[in-house]
């Protein structure tokens, strides 16, 4: 979503980089840049103006002026104050018994669908929620809900023959003591436009429930709109919170860097795919050094932890190691590797690749190598040395590929095998490990 941003903005540090002090001369270009990729991301233009101020003002300090290395001086006051404008500090919800979140926004933004990945999101912390449907407008909204429930066996509550929404909330309130939901999220309709009854509703809806948290959902490609929006609702509901959808999108990203510094409400979660599993809580800091290219080990790591097989990860690295990597390693590590994502969005957390783009055809092609693995027998890819001219025709027939493609998969493998086997892919590996651990935040820090 921020590839066109953190190019410009890479652009604006290059009108820096090599000079011996930080001027107003040589950051005026510098600075121009830094506007010109904020406002073309569809960036409110107050947040814009007051942005450039306080970096200006900052980079021309006594202290960056002494600073051995100013342009690095410069991206890291930058970095600063992308954070705060993102929200620098607490994104948690409140810390109730039993938390009740209201769930608003207008029509398409995706509500029902980002109350189920909460809902998701609260299960993995062992918390017992329930989905509360109070879109009794919307076609098929109560079924739509119903049915991300049960995928991800989570309670739900609806009315079907009542059109009071207050009091469907209040009655799922009353549900969800009986049978001691730990989380109450109740999903409400939605509109092309913010209108009066929408918001008078809302409003008694609040009152019959009185929840712990009133998130806005809100589309990221609405742009600076979605600044109105989120100004209207908190006016009228008193938000707490700002979830965003479709981080994954070609959205500009206006709409993250904006609406914090407008509303003053927090962004607390961040829609990045159609999945319930892709749902993250907001962190300001880390999406502020991946709009400057500088990567998100941290946050590709947590994923690693959460949907990689540790023991499966270890065994396969010690055998890459040792040098007897098989074809089934290497299968095993293909499809480790797919419960992170798709590999444009691994790439983009790791630093020094974040212009790196993979594509259709990238993705395309592991799914083609993959399927050649899985062609063969297992005693194939166990001892690939056995895998002769006839072997290779039926391999190659099976998976839908040419043996040439087989003979371009196999050379690959040969060539991994043999670097991982030398002393010099060894210590590269190890010295991978070393500086991985120490961008990891500590248990006691």
């Amino acid at each position: 979503m921020f590839e066109t941003l953190t190019e410009r903005i890479g652009k604006a540090f290059r009108h820096i980089s090599g000079q011996n002090k930080l001027t107003e001369q040589n950051m005026a270009a510098a600075l121009k840049e830094v506007r010109t990729a904020l406002l073309s991301a569809d960036v409110h233009f107050k947040v814009v103006r007051q942005f450039i101020e306080r970096v200006q003002e900052q980079c021309l300090g006594k202290e960056v002026i002494q600073s051995v290395k100013p342009a690095e001086m410069a991206i890291k006051v930058i970095n600063d104050e992308l954070t705060a404008l993102l929200g620098a500090g607490s994104t948690h919800l409140v810390e109730k018994k039993q938390l009740r979140i209201l769930m608003v926004g207008l029509h398409g933004s995706g509500k029902t669908t980002t109350s189920a990945k909460l809902a998701h999101f609260f299960q993995k912390q062992e918390r017992r929620p329930l989905l509360v449907a109070c879109d009794v407008y919307r076609p098929g909204a109560i079924d739509q809900l119903q049915i991300l429930a049960e995928q991800q066996s989570c309670a739900f509550f609806a009315d079907r023959k009542s059109k009071d929404v207050p009091a469907i909330a209040k009655n799922g309130l009353a549900y969800a003591k009986k049978n001691e939901a730990q989380v109450v999220i109740f999903d409400t309709a939605g509109r092309l436009q913010i209108d009066e009854p929408l918001v008078e509703e809302l409003k008694r809806v609040k009152q019959a429930v009185v929840p712990d948290e009133v998130l806005l959902v809100a589309d990221s490609a609405l742009g600076q709109e979605a600044v109105n929006v989120a100004q209207t609702f908190h006016n009228a509901l008193g938000l707490t919170g700002i979830v965003l959808t479709k981080l994954d999108g070609d959205a500009r990203g206006g709409a993250a860097l904006s609406m914090k510094a407008i509303t003053d409400l927090p962004i607390k979660f961040v829609g990045t795919g159609e999945k319930v599993e892709d749902f993250d809580r907001f962190h300001p800091d880390r999406m502020a050094q991946r709009i400057l290219g500088m990567g998100d080990v941290v946050s590709l790591v947590e994923i690693a932890q959460e949907k990689l097989d540790e023991a499966k990860a270890e065994a396969i690295g010690e055998k890459m190691l040792k040098g007897t990597f098989t074809l089934q390693d290497m299968l095993d590590q293909m499809q480790q590797m797919k419960k992170l994502g798709s590999m444009n969005k691994i790439v983009k957390m790791v630093p020094g690749l974040n212009n790196l783009s993979i594509g259709e055809k990238e993705e395309k092609m592991m799914k083609h190598k993959e399927a050649m693995l899985l062609s063969m027998t297992k005693k194939e890819r166990a001892m690939p040395y056995i895998i002769n001219a006839s072997r290779r025709r039926r391999i190659a027939e099976g998976a839908g590929a040419s043996v040439k493609d087989l003979n371009i998969l196999l050379k690959q493998y040969n060539q991994m095998r043999g670097l991982l086997s030398r002393k010099k892919g060894r210590k590269l590996m190890k010295q991978f490990g070393k500086d991985l651990e120490n961008r990891l935040p500590q248990e006691n820090s």
